[in-house]
């Protein structure tokens, strides 16, 4: 097709703007900003913690294998095949529910490569229907994330739920070639309530997955908070605290959830009392204890703020039995700030929402790789970017 990109090998936008308006502002954002402006006090980060060692794009809908490549909203590396791993949030609305597969073996050098697209199956065979084809007693899923199961090869993937339609959110396993395993049972307060009192927030739950090192379990990652543990943040406040949840794989079961407070909304819209936004997109973990928190914000017309966090999951008391979190009933997890991205030298901080560990560097060392939601929005991008990531001393 005319304009567009091939290789032989919509959904709603994710952050709620219209095209032509709120969107149309974001690709302003750096030009529009008002002089003395200011969003939340910004914590000083951990000096040289991230290094800044390439950056890449992929073409705004490129086609791989005849889908519709955008999205991008999770990424792991598999080091036994040496590639990379990328779940698409589209809700099959341009392609059945699906995963891509690309190489980047020099960052430095060249750009991604794409290798394959894989579509990922409902239970019982055959491709999620879309909202247009929705079936009774089946979510349209919504996926945010995913992460390889090294000991199983299989992969573990997150969906934000269907909470219009009863559904809460959701920890699905795969295997490689896209057929369904099975679903992990979630806690009760994950479930939508009709009246909307409590429970999950529409679009806001499970936006991150990480395994610990030695693969026995998973950590889902909340982006807000639920509706009865607080509200979502502010330009002045920060948000409710959101529930990071264990799940023990070999059970199946949840077997711990802290609780973790995301920033105050750190950038002030350039249209007072437009949209703005801040919530976590991604969890990763450093050992079997220690977690990488990204939180990611907007606003309308100044454009995406990025900040990565690290915790401690020991250091937070244990919410599983709490039904509604306030202060004085829990103790969330403290955090440190790792880097700020809007110091890190890239051209351009867009929607981050995926985040891994890649291949060993040369020396031992760690690389971080990220990559950015389009939200298939022509002014957005899909923005790889390879880091050295140093621990602390």
């Amino acid at each position: 097709m005319p304009g567009k990109t091939t290789l032989s090998t919509s959904s709603l936008l994710r952050r709620r703007l219209l095209l032509a308006g709120g969107a149309g502002l974001t690709g302003l954002g750096g030009l529009l900003a008002l002089p003395g402006c200011k969003g939340a006090a910004t914590p000083k980060p951990d000096a040289g913690r991230l290094r800044l060692l390439a950056e890449a794009r992929w073409p705004h809908r490129l086609h791989i294998e005849g889908t519709t490549a955008g999205g991008l909203s999770g990424i792991d590396y598999d080091p036994v095949r040496g590639e990379y791993l990328l779940i698409s949030d589209d809700r099959s609305d341009l392609a059945p529910l699906r995963y891509y597969t690309a190489r980047w073996p020099s960052p430095q050098v060249a750009p991604p490569e794409p290798v394959g697209v894989v579509q990922l199956q409902r239970p019982g065979g055959g491709p999620w229907p879309n909202r247009r084809n929705a079936v009774d007693g089946l979510p349209v899923p919504d996926p945010e994330a995913l992460r390889l199961r090294p000991a199983t090869n299989t992969l573990l993937w997150t969906s934000e739920g269907d909470v219009a339609r009863g559904f809460g959110p959701a920890l699905y396993e795969s295997a490689r070639d896209g057929r369904f395993l099975r679903e992990f049972r979630m806690p009760a307060m994950f479930q939508p309530d009709p009246a909307g009192r409590r429970g999950p927030r529409d679009n806001l739950t499970f936006e991150g997955v990480s395994l610990t090192p030695d693969g026995r379990f998973a950590w889902l990652g909340m982006e807000n908070a639920l509706i009865q543990d607080g509200p979502e943040p502010t330009i002045g406040a920060p948000g409710g605290p959101c529930r990071f949840t264990r799940i023990d794989l070999e059970t199946g079961q949840a077997d711990r959830q802290i609780a973790y407070v995301p920033d105050a909304i750190p950038l002030r819209p350039l249209i007072p009392g437009s949209y703005a936004d801040n919530g976590v997109s991604e969890i990763l973990m450093l050992d079997a204890d220690r977690m990488l928190v990204l939180e990611r914000a907007y606003a309308t017309g100044r454009g995406n703020s990025l900040r990565l966090y690290e915790i401690d999951t020991r250091a937070a008391s244990d919410v599983l039995a709490v039904d509604a979190l306030a202060p004085g009933n829990h103790r969330p997890a403290a955090k440190t700030l790792v880097a700020d991205f809007a110091a890190l030298g890239l051209s351009r901080l867009d929607n981050t929402e995926g985040m891994c560990w890649g291949p060993p560097m040369p020396g031992g060392g760690r690389m971080l790789v990220v990559v950015s939601d389009d939200n298939f929005n022509p002014l957005q991008i899909t923005q790889f970017a390879a880091f050295e990531y140093a621990d602390r001393p």
